[in-house]
């Protein structure tokens, strides 16, 4: 695939969002991170800040994403304007993939769990790396299958998303998902 006609779309945010950003650019894959305003991200390069009209249309009920994810979320404003933004990233992906750690209930934790959900919902092409057993999964539509070979990004645009908390085995994941799609 030619890096010049790929768009990763992701949030900006410092840990896996930044480590996915940092090997877009560094293959010289165009980056969008959506954002809005006063909200703090580290990816600068594709900054797409979405105003209260866009925001709007990636609203979802709290209280439907609480259900779906067995947990109860905050009302606050700044966390409702987080999941809005994923919407977009979800949306514009043809392919999603995401670090951080699947729980036993099928979701992935945190607010990149939404991310994932969403994925799962609009029936798209879901991989996580799970930092707990540092291995890749994908989405079955209806259960984590281990992949038994790492993934490959397939789709010239793709999404890319997890946690703040980077380790360095997703570090590595991030770095060696590029470097298999794209060298």
């Amino acid at each position: 695939m030619n890096t010049e006609d790929c768009i990763l779309f992701s949030g900006g945010a410092s840990g896996a969002e930044g480590g996915f950003g940092e090997s877009a650019e560094n293959f010289g894959v165009e980056e969008v991170n959506f954002t809005f305003e006063g909200h703090q991200i580290v990816r600068e390069r594709g900054r797409r800040v979405l105003n209260r009209e866009e925001l709007k249309k990636g609203d979802v009920s709290l209280e439907y994403v609480s259900r779906l994810m067995n947990r109860r979320y905050t009302e606050g404003p700044l966390f409702r304007k987080v999941l809005q933004s994923i919407w977009y990233q979800i949306n514009d992906g043809q392919e999603i993939y995401v670090v951080g750690l699947i729980q036993e209930d099928k979701t992935v934790r945190g607010g990149t769990g939404w991310g994932a959900e969403f994925a799962k919902l609009c029936n798209k092409p879901l991989y996580v790396f799970d930092q707990s057993v540092s291995d890749w999964f994908r989405w079955s539509g209806s259960d984590w299958l281990g992949c038994a070979e790492a993934p490959v990004i397939g789709h010239a645009h793709f999404t890319c998303t997890g946690t703040r908390n980077l380790e360095d085995a997703g570090r590595a994941a991030i770095k060696e998902l590029f470097e298999r799609s794209f060298s």
